[in-house]
Protein backbone atom coordinates (compact mmCIF):
# COMPACT_ATOMS: atom_id res chain seq x y z
CA UNK A 1 0.00 0.00 0.00
CA UNK A 2 1.17 3.77 -0.73
CA UNK A 3 0.10 6.19 1.32
CA UNK A 4 1.30 10.05 2.36
CA UNK A 5 1.48 11.18 6.03
CA UNK A 6 1.14 14.73 6.51
CA UNK A 7 0.46 17.24 9.69
CA UNK A 8 -2.50 18.11 10.78
CA UNK A 9 -3.29 21.82 10.68
CA UNK A 10 -5.74 23.67 12.69
CA UNK A 11 -8.34 23.24 8.76
CA UNK A 12 -8.27 19.40 9.78
CA UNK A 13 -10.36 19.61 13.01
CA UNK A 14 -13.78 18.20 11.12
CA UNK A 15 -11.61 15.41 9.96
CA UNK A 16 -9.75 14.58 13.62
CA UNK A 17 -14.09 14.63 14.69
CA UNK A 18 -14.00 11.21 12.64
CA UNK A 19 -10.76 9.94 13.44
CA UNK A 20 -12.40 10.22 17.19
CA UNK A 21 -15.01 8.37 16.42
CA UNK A 22 -12.97 5.55 15.06
CA UNK A 23 -10.81 5.99 18.07
CA UNK A 24 -13.65 5.57 20.50
CA UNK A 25 -14.97 2.08 18.53
CA UNK A 26 -14.04 -1.23 20.62
CA UNK A 27 -14.49 -4.73 20.12
CA UNK A 28 -17.56 -4.76 21.79
CA UNK A 29 -19.58 -2.96 19.45
CA UNK A 30 -20.24 0.92 17.51
CA UNK A 31 -21.18 3.64 20.51
CA UNK A 32 -23.70 6.38 19.42
CA UNK A 33 -21.61 9.17 16.95
CA UNK A 34 -22.78 11.77 19.32
CA UNK A 35 -20.30 9.89 22.06
CA UNK A 36 -17.41 12.36 20.75
CA UNK A 37 -19.48 15.06 22.60
CA UNK A 38 -18.79 13.82 25.78
CA UNK A 39 -16.03 15.91 27.53
CA UNK A 40 -14.03 13.30 28.22
CA UNK A 41 -13.71 12.81 24.40
CA UNK A 42 -14.51 16.11 22.87
CA UNK A 43 -11.40 17.27 25.13
CA UNK A 44 -9.19 15.84 22.50
CA UNK A 45 -10.32 17.46 18.98
CA UNK A 46 -12.51 20.66 20.32
CA UNK A 47 -10.92 23.90 19.42
CA UNK A 48 -8.15 22.11 17.37
CA UNK A 49 -5.23 24.21 16.36
CA UNK A 50 -4.36 25.41 19.66
CA UNK A 51 -0.66 25.81 20.74
CA UNK A 52 1.10 22.28 21.64
CA UNK A 53 -1.57 20.86 19.58
CA UNK A 54 0.27 18.32 17.17
CA UNK A 55 -0.05 14.92 14.85
CA UNK A 56 -0.49 13.76 11.41
CA UNK A 57 -2.65 12.23 9.13
CA UNK A 58 -1.72 9.19 6.66
CA UNK A 59 -4.49 9.01 3.33
CA UNK A 60 -3.97 6.16 0.55
CA UNK A 61 -2.12 8.17 -2.45
CA UNK A 62 -4.37 6.92 -5.13
CA UNK A 63 -8.22 7.50 -4.07
CA UNK A 64 -7.03 10.51 -0.85
CA UNK A 65 -8.96 8.09 1.66
CA UNK A 66 -8.12 9.16 5.20
CA UNK A 67 -6.68 6.05 6.98
CA UNK A 68 -5.62 6.88 10.16
CA UNK A 69 -4.47 9.72 12.55
CA UNK A 70 -2.39 10.44 15.40
CA UNK A 71 -2.59 13.29 17.20
CA UNK A 72 -1.98 15.11 20.83
CA UNK A 73 -2.03 18.33 22.80
CA UNK A 74 -1.19 19.98 25.95
CA UNK A 75 -3.83 19.79 28.45
CA UNK A 76 -4.84 23.34 29.15
CA UNK A 77 -3.53 25.20 32.40
CA UNK A 78 -6.00 25.95 34.79
CA UNK A 79 -7.09 29.70 34.65
CA UNK A 80 -4.35 29.95 31.44
CA UNK A 81 -3.93 31.91 28.36
CA UNK A 82 -1.69 31.92 25.34
CA UNK A 83 1.72 31.98 26.20
CA UNK A 84 1.75 29.97 29.48
CA UNK A 85 4.48 27.49 30.31
CA UNK A 86 3.21 23.80 29.26
CA UNK A 87 6.65 21.93 29.79
CA UNK A 88 5.66 20.07 32.53
CA UNK A 89 2.73 19.09 30.88
CA UNK A 90 1.54 15.55 30.04
CA UNK A 91 -0.14 15.14 25.86
CA UNK A 92 -2.76 13.64 25.88
CA UNK A 93 -2.46 11.07 22.66
CA UNK A 94 -5.11 9.96 20.44
CA UNK A 95 -4.45 7.33 17.89
CA UNK A 96 -6.13 5.51 15.34
CA UNK A 97 -6.05 3.60 12.29
CA UNK A 98 -9.63 2.57 10.54
CA UNK A 99 -10.69 -1.15 10.57
CA UNK A 100 -9.39 -2.73 7.59
CA UNK A 101 -6.25 -1.38 7.68
CA UNK A 102 -4.75 -2.65 10.75
CA UNK A 103 -1.72 -4.75 11.11
CA UNK A 104 -0.28 -3.00 7.82
CA UNK A 105 2.43 -1.26 9.18
CA UNK A 106 0.19 2.44 8.94
CA UNK A 107 -0.18 2.95 13.09
CA UNK A 108 3.83 1.96 13.31
CA UNK A 109 4.75 4.57 10.70
CA UNK A 110 2.23 7.32 12.29
CA UNK A 111 3.99 6.92 15.65
CA UNK A 112 7.20 6.85 14.25
CA UNK A 113 6.09 10.09 12.69
CA UNK A 114 4.84 11.48 15.60
CA UNK A 115 7.56 10.65 17.93
CA UNK A 116 10.81 11.67 15.50
CA UNK A 117 8.62 15.15 15.32
CA UNK A 118 8.71 15.39 18.66
CA UNK A 119 11.82 14.15 21.10
CA UNK A 120 11.50 16.30 23.84
CA UNK A 121 8.37 14.54 25.49
CA UNK A 122 9.24 12.05 26.86
CA UNK A 123 5.94 11.07 28.11
CA UNK A 124 2.27 10.89 26.87
CA UNK A 125 -0.85 9.85 28.17
CA UNK A 126 -3.37 8.10 27.02
CA UNK A 127 -6.88 6.93 27.40
CA UNK A 128 -7.07 3.30 26.36
CA UNK A 129 -6.96 -0.07 28.67
CA UNK A 130 -3.66 -1.81 29.42
CA UNK A 131 -4.56 -4.44 27.02
CA UNK A 132 -5.28 -1.89 23.81
CA UNK A 133 -2.89 -3.47 20.93
CA UNK A 134 -1.68 -0.07 20.76
CA UNK A 135 -0.36 -0.46 23.92
CA UNK A 136 1.64 -3.20 22.57
CA UNK A 137 3.06 -0.67 19.80
CA UNK A 138 3.96 2.15 22.18
CA UNK A 139 5.59 -0.60 23.92
CA UNK A 140 8.32 -1.33 20.73
CA UNK A 141 9.00 2.43 20.32
CA UNK A 142 10.40 2.50 24.09
CA UNK A 143 7.68 3.80 25.92
CA UNK A 144 6.49 1.36 29.12
CA UNK A 145 3.68 1.85 31.10
CA UNK A 146 3.97 4.51 33.89
CA UNK A 147 0.85 4.12 35.59
CA UNK A 148 -2.67 2.47 34.80
CA UNK A 149 -5.71 3.71 36.39
CA UNK A 150 -9.95 3.90 35.57
CA UNK A 151 -8.75 3.07 32.32
CA UNK A 152 -6.01 5.52 31.40
CA UNK A 153 -2.39 3.89 30.68
CA UNK A 154 -0.03 6.62 31.28
CA UNK A 155 3.51 5.53 29.91
CA UNK A 156 6.76 7.37 29.54
CA UNK A 157 9.88 6.77 27.42
CA UNK A 158 13.45 7.95 28.26
CA UNK A 159 14.77 10.77 26.40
Amino acid sequence: MDYTIRPLTAADEPLLWDMLYQAVQTSEGTPNRNIVQLPEYSRYVEGWGRTGDTGFVVTDKQTTEVLGAVWYRLPPLPGSEKGSDHSELTPELAFTVKSGQRKRGIGAALLTQLVKANPHHSAISIRASANNPAVRLYERFGFEIASDSAGTVTMRRQV
